[in-house]
């Protein structure tokens, strides 16, 4: 007869209430995005036209944060790193601290690896040269036909700067039209958040539409 002993149901005094699971599934869920946001990926939004034509005002893309290490908050160790960044990556960095500058600091940029520690990079009439080598790339844009001299200020003509260990020279795609290494100076590795790797939206604000031949398009 004990086989066929029914169940004891159980007791409902010990069943959470409905709003308690869901508000402790919430709080799961809310970790778990913090924890990938963190140190996974992180979604950022393009507000400028410094990168065109590779990416567009109103682009939204993924950006890798774990390629380049796992950096703790407040600190500026990095762990399990796969790779440093490369010649020719785009990422997203905070940009490096500038006394002149203070409306600047603590925002996001989004520009194309030049230079990395111990190259030395020059630019003579808008060409780029990479240790004394012409380093050009499909994506680069200018808008402007001019070259502006080296007395009004760097962007078509810079003097050979060599890159420090632990730092990076950086520029926009679209040159003509990009605030970059060549006026503020290199990136530190610590100030960078990851490798943008994907645009997953876009949206044109003239036309409101979606761009939808550039959504799911890898970022090169």
């Amino acid at each position: 007869m004990g086989l066929f002993r029914k169940k004891p149901k159980p007791d409902p005094a010990l069943k959470k209430p409905w709003w308690r699971e869901y508000g402790e599934a919430l709080i799961v869920a809310a970790i778990l995005a913090l924890i990938i946001r963190a140190f996974v990926v992180q979604a950022f939004k393009i507000p400028s036209g410094s990168m065109e034509d590779t990416l567009l005002v109103g682009d939204h893309l993924l950006v890798n944060k774990f390629i380049y290490g796992i950096q703790l908050p407040f600190s500026e160790q990095r762990y399990f790193t796969i790779r440093h960044p490369q010649r020719g990556d785009v990422i997203v960095f905070e940009f490096p601290r500038d006394e002149g500058k203070p409306w600047l600091e603590r925002r996001d940029f989004i520009k194309r690896v030049v230079g990395t520690p111990g190259d030395t990079v020059e630019v003579r009439d808008k060409k780029v040269y990479v240790n004394g080598k012409l380093w050009k790339i499909p994506q680069e844009v200018h808008k402007e036909n001019g070259i502006v001299g080296p007395q009004y200020g760097p962007r078509d003509n810079m003097k050979p700067v060599k890159v420090p260990e632990g730092h990076f020279f950086v520029m926009g795609d679209n040159r003509d039209r990009s605030y970059d290494s060549r006026f503020w100076g290199f990136v530190p590795e610590e100030k960078i958040k990851g490798l943008a790797f994907i645009k997953y939206w876009s949206w044109d604000s003239n036309r409101h539409l979606p761009r939808w031949d550039r959504i799911g398009r890898p970022i090169e």
